[in-house]
């Protein structure tokens, strides 16, 4: 006898004025990979290029995270162009680092060269966070960066983030960003 579980909804499709954030498809996957083989895009995220077996990897991940917590990645569109921007989002990585962040959503973000230093990580982070504040109230968030990537912890802040502590990742140093819950805030 076949038995289905039950998924949950669709990834939800949010609009701001400049990008859609909709959930990741199979044809994103050469838009995708391009990003993350991108040496100056990943040089301060992975520190390597991936292949494009990894690329695959990260993209179903993506796409698994809303079944498995009812929430993760976005894929980033500009409404002008239909072009993809990149992604946005947050992500549960169990990472071996000090402290830990299990069980708290960590969000990220990475976007294609062309659309890097123009405000759209801030547009598409504000808006994935106001979905957050309200689909799982109560919720905190994190964010990690590599100690030199000013620009991201400046998009961090601007998305409400704090500063927390100098954790330990893969043996490096890696600062860890908190953003408190909507009520905690006191929204």
């Amino acid at each position: 006898m076949l038995t289905l579980e039950p998924h949950l909804p669709p990834v939800p499709v949010i609009e701001t004025p400049r990008v859609v954030l909709r959930g990741h498809r199979p044809e994103d996957f050469d838009a995708f990979h391009g990003i993350w083989s991108d040496p100056e895009v990943v040089a301060m995220i992975t520190g390597r290029p991936s292949a494009k077996s990894d690329n695959q990897t990260r993209l179903m991940r993506h796409i698994g995270h809303w079944s498995a917590f009812g929430w993760g990645y976005w894929a980033v569109e500009d409404k002008a162009t239909g072009l993809f921007v990149g992604d946005v989002g947050f992500g549960q990585f169990r990472r071996d680092m000090n402290p830990s962040i299990d069980g708290i959503p960590e969000m990220g973000w990475v976007l294609s060269p062309p659309f890097q230093g123009k405000g759209y990580a801030t547009e598409a982070g504000l808006a994935a966070l106001e979905w957050m504040d309200k689909a799982m109230p109560g919720t905190k968030t994190c964010a990690i960066f590599h100690p030199d990537n000013q620009g991201s912890m400046r998009v961090a802040e601007k998305l409400g983030f704090s500063f927390w502590t100098m954790g330990t990742f893969k043996g490096e140093d890696t600062p860890v960003y908190v953003r408190a819950a909507a009520e905690e805030r006191g929204r």
